[in-house]
């Protein structure tokens, strides 16, 4: 097991305590402490997942998140005392694939990481196209009519169920189970957060028609 995980947290107690936990498993870790210092980080040394506080010095969790959703799709986990329903969709809304609030279980930290390792290493490697899209499940990036989306995991995931079977009515809960499988929060808003995000990168591609439809009392499906 050689994934990366990058630890940003300005508490080094707490950011030690995390690589630990994370190294106990067998991945590898690296801390920052200091919001300025991560997205050139990023860049040079592509971790395989991230674990970021909100509230960080000379950079905040929020705005960091927007800066590497520009040029990487990377898994990343916010942890954070801001506990908030706002605050946690806030955070979804940034771009992060999952919120987990402190004071945390570190069981359930690793939980979360293996269930996003898992799902990656559990998309087969081929491509779908489909009304306009086209979805490579092997570097896990999306295209509308030939541009890119530039999709978190979880956006990718849940537009990949979507498009699984058009004109299929996808429940929040049925999209809740794809992102977290058996160990999602059951925050419904969080879908409405992510379809948000999916919606506003296809209309800054093509503004022509809506792509997803919401079917009011009973969740999402895919025009054609």
């Amino acid at each position: 097991m050689n994934e990366l995980i990058l630890i940003v947290e300005d508490e080094p107690l707490l950011a030690m305590l995390l690589a630990n936990c994370v190294s106990s498993k067998g991945f590898s870790s690296h801390c920052i402490f200091d919001g300025a210092d991560v997205v050139d980080w990023v860049k040079k040394y592509q971790p395989d997942l991230i674990l970021m506080d909100v509230m960080l010095p000379n950079c905040d969790g929020i705005t960091l998140c927007r800066e590497i959703r520009k040029f990487s799709s990377v898994p990343l986990f916010f942890i954070s005392s801001c506990i908030s329903e706002f605050d946690r969709l806030g955070g979804l809304n940034s771009g992060a694939d999952d919120y987990i609030c402190k004071p945390y279980n570190p069981n359930e930290v690793l939980a979360r990481i293996n269930a996003i390792f898992r799902r990656i290493q559990n998309f087969s490697p081929n491509q779908t196209e489909i009304a306009g899209f086209v979805l490579n499940k092997e570097s896990f990036q999306a295209y509308y009519k030939d541009k890119p989306l530039n999709l978190t995991l979880s956006e990718f995931r849940i537009l990949a169920m979507l498009l699984s079977k058009k004109d299929k009515v996808y429940s929040r809960s049925m999209l809740l189970e794809v992102l977290h499988e058996d160990e999602y929060d059951g925050l419904n808003r969080t879908i409405d957060g992510h379809i948000k995000n999916i919606r506003q990168k296809i209309k800054n591609i093509s503004n022509d028609q809506e792509v997803i439809a919401t079917v009011y009392g009973m969740g999402y499906r895919i025009i054609h």
